[in-house]
Formats: C-alpha cells, structure tokens, sequence
C-alpha cells in the first residue's frame, strides 16, 4: 500500500488545481454577524463609522488599489480571524454583514485585486509558503503559485442564503505562474481589465530588514517605522540602509486574463515596489523603487507594452518622495514627507504631478509636534475621484482633508495610532467617505476598519 505521502502526490497530479484547493475551502463563504457601530471623535466631533471590531487584525488594501465591490455595497479587506492564516473578507458597508472570499494557507491577501466593471476578485494563491519537508511522511505538498479569480457576484448571495458550494463553483484558475519568478511589489488590474501587471523578482533573494509586520518595538511600531522616523540617525547610515534594502533586480509581467500567457513588460535593476494602474488610462503603470523608506529616484511610470519607461518627478537627495497613488486620469499625488529636521530644509507636503506635463505642485502640509523640536507632517494621502478633495494621514495618526477648491486643510479625525500599521486613507467611489484602518480602539495594538463622511457644509 502506498503512504499517505505519495498517495497526496499522486491524487494531486491526477486532479486539477481546483479540485486541490477544494480540500482547503471549508471557509469559503463563511457569513459572520455584523460588527458595525459608531462613535464621535473627541477631537472633531465628527461620528466614526466602525465597519469592524473583532479582536482580530483587519487591514484594507494599500490605497493604490480598489477597495469597494462594481457594485458600491462591499469593501474588501484582510483579516487573521479565519484561523488558516491571513484571508480576504468583505465587510458590507450598509448592513455590517461580513463574508469570508478566499479560504486555505497561501492566499495571497497582501496584493488583492477588485474588479471595477464586475463583481470579482483576483487573488494570488499557493507556491513556496506551502513548501513541504521533504522527510516528512504527512507533510502537505506544495501547490503551484497561480492567479485566481473568484466570482462575488456567485458567491456573495450563495453565502447570505447559506448555500455555499463547492470552491470550484465560484473559481476560475487563470494561469499558473512561473516557478523562477516571485512577488515583487504586488500586481493590479488594467483599467480595461484585460491584463493584470505583475510584479516580480528572482535570484536568490537578498537580505532584507525584517518586514514591518515582524520584530516591533516596545511600543508597538515596526522597526522600521522607528529608524526611519529616528532623527538622531546619520543620513549616510540611513542612505546605506536604503541602498541595502533596495538592491534587485525586478521587472513587471503583464499577465492576460483570458488566456493566461504571461509576457515581460519591462525589467529593472532595482527593487520592484507598488505596482499600480491608472483606473482611467488603459496600459499605464505607476511603479517605484522599493528601498522601505527613501530612494534616489521613487516613483516610475511604463506603458504596458513596456515603451515609455521613466522616472516620475526627478527627485533631488534631499528630498524624500514616497506613497505615489493615481488620484486623476493625468495625475499622481505622492508626498515628499518632512518629518525630519533636515528635509525641512525643502518644501514638503501633498503634492501633484502631470502625467503628461511634468508640471508639479504641493497642494498641503502640517506641521504636528512630534516631541523634542520634531515637526512630523503628512505620510500617505490619496485623491478623491471627483477631483474635488485630498486626504492624507499624519505621523500621530490623524486625518485631514484638503479642499483642492481652495487650499483649505480640516481635522477629520483623530488618534488612530499608525500602529499596528498605517492608516492608508481612500475615498469611497462617491467620494463622500474616507475609509481607514485604524488602531484607536485596542491602543495600536490591532486594526479595525472605519469610515468617516465628509461634512456637506464643507
């Protein structure tokens, strides 16, 4: 008789990869009750939607990417309340009622792909993070990286009905990935939807300072929250800290999601970092140099055929640009952060480039007191999609939002901590709610996600 170890082998290479992940998908479907409530802001007065409560970690998805469902009503978000690890929810933003869309160990919940035309999700899944012990008889074996989509408009009302099915019903396989490549910088969607751009690296992998989510501090920040945020580091150490932390190579594959074939866009010699689309523009990339903090020259632009590649806003060394997001169909607005004696020595702020011109402007900055003489300022920021307004967080974890009518910066709300992570703010698709995941409610010590309406009197 075989063992139990081969007979896994043989089964998995007789059957598909979604007869493989059906074994795994248990919790696809899953319905949990609504965690909704509210609260007033102390500061602003201001009520604060909670969306989630749950002692879990529940974290949106970088505001590079879509975050709300084609249809308005869902927000997707990651969250360890599963118990298999790391896996995509959505939160209904109405009702409060939350669905479990991707279940199993190596769901790729750190790059999560919304439809903006379709009711569907697009998820990496499998790959090395199953790996097997070769020696060990029970070990699982490990399961192929691929692209995944997954059909909500299926799955969403099966799970409100409590008729899940089978994970093959509402998953489709839409390629298999090349086994000498790896996640580099995460992958979206082209605004026509027919591709997605991936990126990637290979080699053996470099040392790399230990993820953010790994080795905190005392007070819970990660640690290189707290070098980069240290004014007493020498800027030569910093500078080979990020040269360090930087080194590739990388590139961006362009992926077809009907046929599945995957071709090169471009190739780089640096770090790939933040791949992103222009939601308006079809075949136009924003990437940058990934170094975790400053770069010689952050943010990048290429067409999807790989022509046009150049540097977005050529940078000076004193500056540090970072957290670039398309915020209109010909424009990206980044910060060039402050929060250091020296780089105040420039100006700092939101700022605003042309995709077509060049041109460039800051359109806001704060100066917050972070303690010892330490002015801190704006860290992320994202544009509202009619145009009207910006957001941007702080480095104590405050909201403001600017008025691009007029230059007017108001307090939207207040202490959210920036730890366990960041607050990463994005306007909903009307642009009339700012979405954040915040550590106000446990201390900083895990993220809930919360909504704030922009007043009309604004």
């Amino acid at each position: 008789m075989m063992n139990s170890r081969f007979l896994r082998l043989a089964l998995f290479g007789a059957g598909t990869a979604l007869a493989a992940t059906a074994v795994y998908a248990g919790n696809l479907g899953r319905h949990f009750p609504s965690e909704k409530r509210s609260y007033t802001d102390p500061v602003t007065q201001l009520p604060v939607t909670v969306l989630t409560s749950d002692a879990a970690n529940d974290a949106k998805p970088y505001q590079t990417h879509t975050t709300w469902t084609a249809d308005g009503q869902w927000i997707i978000f990651r969250s360890d309340r599963a118990g298999s690890g790391p896996q995509a929810f959505l939160v209904n933003e109405k009702t409060g009622d939350i669905i479990q869309v991707t279940d199993g160990p190596a769901s790729g919940t750190g790059s999560l792909n919304l439809s903006r035309k379709e009711m569907k999700l697009y998820v990496m899944r499998g790959g090395p993070v199953w790996g097997a012990n070769a020696n060990d008889a029970n070990a699982t074996p490990p399961l192929p990286r691929q692209l995944v989509e997954i059909d909500l408009g299926k799955l969403i009302p099966d799970s409100l009905a409590g008729k899940v099915k089978e994970a093959s019903a509402y998953e489709r396989i839409v390629c298999t990935l090349p086994s000498d490549l790896r996640d580099a910088g995460g992958f979206a969607l082209d605004a026509d939807e027919s591709c997605a751009y991936w990126g990637v690296a290979w080699g053996p992998p470099p040392a790399r300072p230990a993820p953010t989510h790994a080795n905190r501090t005392k007070d819970g920040r990660s640690v290189v929250d707290s070098r980069n945020t240290d004014p007493s580091e020498a800027r030569e150490a910093a500078r080979k800290r990020f040269a360090e932390a930087g080194k590739g190579p990388g590139g961006i594959r362009r992926i077809d999601l009907e046929t599945g074939e995957i071709t090169k866009v471009i190739d780089t010699e640096f770090r790939m970092g933040h791949v992103q689309t222009n939601p308006w523009v079809a075949g136009e990339i924003i990437y940058c140099h990934e170094t975790t903090g400053d770069s010689p020259q952050r943010m990048w632009t290429v067409r999807g055929d790989g022509s046009g590649n150049r540097p977005l806003y050529v940078e000076t060394p004193d500056e540090w640009i970072t957290h670039e997001t398309v915020s209109q169909p010909d424009e990206v607005m980044f910060l060039i952060i402050g929060h250091l004696p020296y780089l105040r020595k420039h100006p700092t702020g939101v700022a605003v480039i042309n995709l077509r011109t060049d041109d460039m402007k800051i359109i806001g900055q704060t100066e917050e007191d972070m303690g010892n003489g330490q002015l801190g300022g704006y860290w992320h920021c994202n544009g509202s999609p009619d145009g009207r307004w910006a957001v941007a967080d702080t480095f104590k974890g405050n909201i403001f939002v600017i008025d691009r009518n007029n230059g007017r910066q108001v307090l939207l709300t207040t202490d959210h901590k920036m730890k366990p992570d960041h607050t990463h703010p994005i306007f909903s698709p009307d642009s009339k709610r700012v979405l954040i995941q915040s550590g106000h409610l446990t201390d900083g010590k895990s993220l809930d996600l919360m909504t704030i309406e922009i007043p009309a009197s604004w």
